[in-house]
């Protein structure tokens, strides 16, 4: 079966393939695509609702079966912002490397003055797998990790919290403190994760696994 997964984020593929990793699943990003047909707006409230809405563009603009996510971050002091604007939040746009420095500038000026214990946060992934002619037989997933927003002296450099603790993440992941109930990461960023630690907890990790249980229950593929 091949996957067209709806983004141009290779972390994404990375993250995906490494615990979906079926024989039987050929994957493609949209940059292997001979024409890639425009975004489509994401303005549905939920993240379900725009990981839905872009696997069924995206299968039927090519005919081919669909993967897409939505994913962000809600803090409970902003009241769940964010949320699906996270990747927009700054309202900056251009490369990753502005995008996201400027949106984890601007979570931190709003948590301003907010105590440790009121930065309590989640990862959230809501993921669709649609075929372009079987549209009944869609499967929507969730998942989520709680951890908090470190405070600006807790970065590794205090003139630039932005920059947060570690470099082996995107986004919002250098502030993102994991949990004491997480005891072999409690006190680390997700960050400063290696990739197979970050899989097995991750938001994304914990809806593709999610996802390969279905797949595994409906037989698409072998258990």
């Amino acid at each position: 079966m091949q996957v067209l997964l709806a983004t141009t984020n290779p972390h994404k593929l990375e993250e995906i393939r490494q615990i979906i990793a079926s024989p039987r699943i050929s994957w493609k990003l949209l940059r292997d695509l001979p024409s890639v047909p425009d975004e489509p707006i994401e303005d549905q409230p939920t993240f379900e609702g725009n990981a839905a809405l872009k696997a069924d563009y995206y299968a039927q603009h090519t005919g081919m079966t669909c993967l897409a996510d939505d994913s962000g971050l809600e803090v409970d002091a902003l009241g769940g912002r964010p949320g699906v604007h996270s990747a927009r939040y700054s309202g900056v746009r251009g490369e990753r490397s502005v995008v996201d420095p400027a949106n984890n500038v601007k979570l931190l000026q709003e948590l301003a003055g907010i105590p440790i214990e009121r930065r309590t946060a989640r990862f959230v992934c809501a993921m669709c797998l649609v075929s372009p002619d079987r549209e009944a037989d869609r499967i929507v997933v969730r998942g989520a990790v709680a951890g908090r927003i470190l405070l600006p002296e807790e970065a590794d450099d205090p003139a630039h919290p932005e920059r947060g603790r570690g470099g082996n993440g995107f986004g919002y992941d250098p502030l993102f403190m994991l949990p004491g109930d997480h005891p072999r990461h409690a006190g680390r960023t997700t960050a400063q994760l290696a990739d197979r630690e970050k899989n097995m907890i991750s938001h994304r990790g914990v809806a593709a696994r999610r996802l390969l249980e279905t797949l595994r229950r409906t037989g698409t593929i072998d258990a």
